[in-house]
């Protein structure tokens, strides 16, 4: 897989799935399953085109708020494999910034027609250029003006219901610890994957050696203590990583950590069970397979030993439950 950091011409005529693709969900790899279709059909290369940042994510910066950026349920790493997984020839993602945002419609399809993109797909709700101006009707009518094919994906429910496949959807259910919800739309468990760094080793002292994975800045979409699995990851090109070793079971806190922390930033530490090997420095994936409880403040150290033994014996007993890949037993 080709990764270009902007638009341009492959050498190849391309079917493009256009998108935030945040999660990569079953919405999601809808859209991509039919855009390696169409380009197996019409003998054209497949690709997708995302964004970085999201635009919501750089409107929220650009006007001072961060509050307003949604929490990132991928890093474009993260995404950048499940890309590679999905079978991709090409990926674009352009830097959305200023001028990025200050394109007009007509001159962002023009980026389009200009890679030799012959077929495309985009959600049904699919808005671009300038203030959002562009939509799927204007897309549409350059297709049409220009010898290339547009379709859209219409919503993917699960489990029967009416509950609509969105990132938005995930974010509200990972907020409100419904983990096997998110987890259904995700078509997999909930992971977060990043090195892990030196902290303040406090849990060795106290009998709990946590591995803290960086967080690089990363807003989280969940917070509290969880049951996870993990797994050890190496990273090759263009940020792609491949899953090695076996599978970990383990704790994880992700939070402020308030009781040995002042910092009101997110951390993610994770206490893996019987493990004993040197992490520093690895990456690593860490899956959410169920919440444990919400963070919250102890008074001394001693409580929050006592909890975290309390912690520990319940997750174990819900991964007792669990396949190695994350799924109910």
């Amino acid at each position: 897989m080709r990764v270009a950091r902007k638009i341009s011409a492959t050498g190849s005529p391309l079917a493009l799935a256009v998108g935030n693709f945040d999660g990569v969900h079953l919405g999601h790899q809808a859209i991509l399953r039919a855009t390696k279709a169409a380009a197996r059909r019409l003998q054209l290369d497949s690709a997708a085109l995302t964004f970085a940042p999201m635009p919501r994510e750089f409107f929220a910066y650009r006007q001072n708020n961060p509050a307003l950026a949604p929490p990132r349920l991928m890093s474009i790493g993260e995404k950048l494999t499940a890309f590679a997984e999905a079978g991709l020839d090409h990926v674009f993602v352009p830097r959305f910034d200023e001028r990025f945002s200050r394109q007009s419609p007509a001159d962002f399809l023009e980026s389009l027609r200009a890679a030799d993109v012959h077929w495309m797909m985009v959600g049904d709700d699919f808005r671009f250029g300038v203030k959002r101006t562009g939509d799927v009707g204007l897309m549409r009518q350059f297709g049409a003006a220009h010898g290339i094919e547009v379709e859209t994906m219409s919503d993917v429910v699960i489990g029967g219901s009416s509950m609509r496949v969105s990132s938005s959807a995930i974010r509200e259910a990972l907020a409100a610890g419904r983990l096997s919800v998110a987890a259904e739309m995700l078509g997999r468990p909930y992971a977060i994957t990043g090195r892990v760094t030196h902290g303040k080793k406090l849990g060795r002292t106290l009998g709990f050696p946590t591995a803290n994975i960086a967080l690089s800045g990363r807003k989280p979409a969940l917070a509290g203590v969880f049951a996870v699995k993990c797994q050890l990851v190496t990273r090759g090109l263009e940020g792609v990583a491949g899953d090695v070793g076996e599978t970990l079971d383990g704790v994880a806190n992700l939070g402020t950590n308030p009781v040995v922390s002042s910092e009101n930033r997110q951390h993610l530490e994770v206490f893996l069970f019987d493990y004993l090997g040197d992490l520093y420095g690895r990456r690593v994936q860490v899956s959410f397979i169920e919440k444990i409880r919400d963070e919250q403040n102890f008074a001394s150290l001693d409580a929050l030993v006592t909890q975290m033994h309390d912690d520990t014996a319940r997750a174990k007993k819900i991964l007792s439950r669990m396949n190695p890949d994350g799924s109910a037993g």
